[in-house]
């Protein structure tokens, strides 16, 4: 056998092995983060941190944030078949900045625990689209993760406008930065 041929050989059985030997990675659902992205784990834990005092609403309101309604005047987002978002306490100030700051979300979203009092569940990062793009080229990331554009005509009555859900507070089976999750209620 000729030293080339060989050098093959051995590659592809050494590449076999290593396939064979490497740890399978368990299945995530959409949106997940990945659990051994430490970065992505430390900037999650330091955004949960800055977000803790909102636990309490009234924190919340204190701070300038206010229930969001949408253009039907529906406060509790949810969606059959899909679950729910909750209800949005948004902070205006920081939607018109296009800044984006993973320690300071545009929105807070709550969830009506079993005793009746609203519980913080996630967070929001909302951002005009027109205004985004008059300063980027393309769409906002945060948290290694692209933002969704929602189009104008939608429920809430506004400009289109990118978004991202971080379910920082509760988890969501769907994915820690999917819209909807299936353990949200509005009833």
């Amino acid at each position: 056998m000729n030293t080339t041929k060989l050098l093959k050989t051995l590659s592809s059985t050494l590449a076999l092995a290593a396939a064979a030997a490497a740890p399978l990675q368990p299945a995530r659902a959409h949106g997940d983060a990945p659990a051994g992205d430490f970065h992505l784990q430390t900037l999650l834990a330091e955004a949960r941190k800055a977000t803790a005092a909102f636990r309490d609403v009234g924190a919340a309101k204190t701070a300038q944030y206010g229930e969001f309604k949408d253009a039907q005047q529906i406060a509790c987002i949810d969606k059959v078949g899909q679950g729910g978002m909750g209800t949005h306490y948004v902070k205006l100030s920081l939607v018109q900045d296009p800044a984006l700051d993973p320690m300071r979300p545009e929105a807070l979203i709550y969830e009506k625990g079993e005793s009746g009092k609203l519980e913080l569940v996630a967070v929001e990062y909302i951002v005009d689209q027109a205004t985004w793009d008059a300063l980027h080229p393309e769409a906002p990331v945060l948290f290694g993760h692209p933002f969704h554009l929602v189009r104008a005509g939608n429920r809430y009555g506004l400009a289109a406008f990118y978004e991202l859900h971080v379910w920082l507070w509760k988890h969501n089976a769907n994915g820690l930065f999917n819209d909807w999750n299936p353990a949200v209620s509005c009833n």
